[in-house]
C-alpha cells in the first residue's frame, strides 16, 4: 500500500528526550543517504554496502556537530522499508538540535508522531495491528504487557486472523461466482463448508473477544480500592502489601481524609491500591466527610474492592449483609478479615463461619498477605485464557472483533434461512471489511492518522 505525499524524507530524534549519555537521530527517505553524505565528512557512504556501520565527525558549514556512529539501512531491508540513517550522538539536546536542524536544511522535514512506524506499514513492512503493537510495546512496564506486545509484533494477532479472512475470501468468490450463472441455477460454494467455518469462526473470533478482559488488565491494570470501616487498617494493610510505610498510621481513627493511590505489580499484572478514607455513618468534620464520598466514589470506579474489616468488631450477620449489597450492586470483591492476631484464628473462622469466601490476615503482622495477593490474582484472572493463545489489548480491534462476530452471526442465519447468494455475499464482505481494518487491507487515511498520531515522534 502506498499513499501519495509519502516520498519525502523525515528525521527525529528517535531516544527521549533529554541529557543522556547517547542519542539517535533518525532519517528516513529516498534522500536520507545524500542528506547524511552532506554532514558526514568521514566517508562517503553512498558507496556503502548495507547494513554498515561507520565512525566519524558530522560537519556543517565546516562546524564540527559532534563525533557519531552512523548506521546505514537500504531499502527495502530496513525497519521503514526505506533507506535510513541513524546517527548515534552524545546525549546533548543542544547537539540533538543542531543534528536534526542540519538536516532539515538538507532537505529533511521533522517527522509526526508514530511516521516512521506508519511508513513502516505503507511499504508492507508490518500490517496495522503489528504496526500498533509497536507503540504498546515502548510503553509496556510489565513482564505480562511485554510478551502480549511482543507476541502482537510478531505477528501472532494477525496470523490468527488470516487463514479465517482466506477462506471466506474463497467463498465469497465462489458465491459471486454463482451470480453470473444465476439461470443454470447451480451452487459453486459448498454451504454446508461455508456454515462450519462459520460456526468456527465464530468461536474463534468469541475467544478474542473474551480475552479483551484480560487484555485490558494487562495492559491498563487493576484497580483496587481498599474499603472497610476506619481504624480497621487500611493503610497498614497498604503497607503490608507494598512492603513499605506508604501510608501514615495512626489509633485515631478517621486518620486518612483523602485517597492514596500506589502501584504493586504481582506476578506481571499491575494492581493500582487505593487506600480510603475510612466509611462510617457520622464524620467528625466537613474534611473527613468529602474523604468518605470520594471512598464511595473510588469503590463504584474499582475494578476490584477489598473490603477490609476487624474481626473483633464486626459481627458476622452485619458482614453477611454488607457481601450481599456488594453482590447486589455487581461490584468484585474480596472480604478480608484483619487483626486475626489479636484473636484464635480458629476461634475467628468459626465467628464468620456463616459467611464464606473470607480471607483472615493480620496486616501489623504480616499474616497471610501473600495468600492475599494469591487470591487478588485470581479474582483478575479467573478468565485467563491459556498462555498460547492471542490475547486482544486493543479497544479498536476489540470494537472491530464485535463487528465481525455481527457479521458472522448473519452469515450463519443467512445459510440456515437458505438467503440468496446475492445477500449470503453482502454479509461476508461485510465481515471481509471488518477483518481488513483491523490488519490494514482496508483503511483511510484518516484513520492511520488518528492510529499512527498516538505514537511517540520518531518511532
Amino acid at each position: 500500500m502506498q499513499l501519495t505525499g509519502w516520498d519525502d524524507t523525515i528525521v527525529a530524534l528517535a531516544t527521549p528526550p533529554g541529557v543522556g549519555a547517547l542519542g539517535v537521530i533518525r532519517l528516513s527517505g529516498k534522500n536520507s543517504i545524500d542528506i547524511a553524505n552532506q554532514l558526514f565528512v568521514s566517508k562517503d557512504i553512498s558507496k556503502s554496502k548495507a547494513p554498515a556501520i561507520h565512525v566519524g565527525f558530522l560537519k556543517k558549514d565546516h562546524e564540527v556537530l559532534d563525533e557519531v556512529v552512523l548506521t546505514l539501512f537500504k531499502a527495502p531491508a530496513s525497519y521503514t522499508g526505506e533507506d535510513v540513517i541513524e546517527f548515534s550522538c552524545h546525549g546533548s539536546p543542544f547537539i540533538h538540535q543542531k543534528i536534526i536542524e542540519a538536516c532539515i536544511e538538507g532537505g529533511a522535514r521533522l517527522a509526526k508522531p508514530g511516521e516512521f512506524t506508519q511508513r513502516a506499514f505503507l511499504n508492507g513492512k508490518l500490517d496495522l495491528a503489528q504496526a500498533e503493537a509497536v507503540a504498546d510495546l515502548i510503553v509496556s512496564n510489565t513482564a505480562a504487557s511485554h510478551k502480549t506486545a511482543l507476541d502482537h509484533m510478531r505477528g501472532g494477532f494477525s496470523s490468527s486472523l488470516k487463514s479465517l479472512r482466506e477462506q471466506l475470501i474463497q467463498f465469497s468468490a465462489l458465491i459471486e461466482l454463482e451470480l453470473d450463472f444465476s439461470q443454470e441455477d447451480v451452487e459453486f460454494a459448498d454451504r454446508t463448508n461455508l456454515q462450519k467455518l462459520v460456526v468456527e469462526a465464530q468461536h474463534h473470533t468469541g475467544q478474542l473477544i473474551q480475552s479483551f478482559k484480560l487484555g485490558n488488565v494487562i495492559k491498563h491494570g487493576v484497580s483496587v480500592a481498599i474499603i472497610g470501616k476506619p481504624n480497621s487498617g487500611k493503610s497498614t494493610l497498604l503497607n503490608a502489601l507494598l512492603n513499605e510505610d506508604r501510608a501514615i498510621v495512626s489509633e485515631i481513627a478517621g486518620t486518612t481524609r483523602d485517597t492514596i493511590e500506589e502501584v504493586l505489580n504481582i506476578d506481571g499484572i499491575l494492581f493500582r491500591l487505593i487506600d480510603t478514607a475510612g466509611i462510617r455513618e457520622h464524620a467528625t468534620d466537613i474534611i473527613e466527610t468529602a474523604g468518605i464520598e470520594r471512598s464511595i466514589q473510588k469503590m463504584k470506579q474499582a475494578d476490584l474492592v477489598i473490603y477490609l474489616f476487624d474481626v473483633n468488631e464486626m459481627q458476622p450477620d452485619e458482614l453477611k449483609d454488607l457481601s450481599s449489597e456488594l453482590s447486589a450492586q455487581k461490584i468484585k470483591f474480596l472480604l478480608v478479615g484483619n487483626k486475626a492476631d489479636l484473636a484464635n484464628e480458629k476461634d475467628v473462622r468459626e465467628k464468620f463461619s456463616a459467611v464464606g469466601g473470607i480471607i483472615f490476615i493480620s496486616a501489623k503482622e504480616n499474616m497471610h498477605i501473600e495468600v492475599l495477593k494469591g487470591s487478588m490474582l485470581d479474582m483478575v484472572l479467573q478468565d485467563k485464557v491459556q498462555g498460547e493463545n492471542v490475547i486482544v489489548t486493543n479497544a479498536r480491534h476489540y470494537h472491530t472483533l464485535l463487528q465481525v462476530d455481527e457479521a458472522l452471526s448473519d452469515v450463519l442465519n443467512g445459510l440456515e434461512t437458505k438467503l440468496s447468494g446475492d445477500l449470503l455475499a453482502l454479509d461476508i464482505r461485510r465481515c471481509l471489511q471488518y477483518l481488513g481494518e483491523i490488519t490494514g487491507e482496508i483503511t483511510n487515511d484518516d484513520q492511520l492518522d488518528y492510529i499512527f498520531s498516538k505514537f511517540c515522534i520518531g518511532k
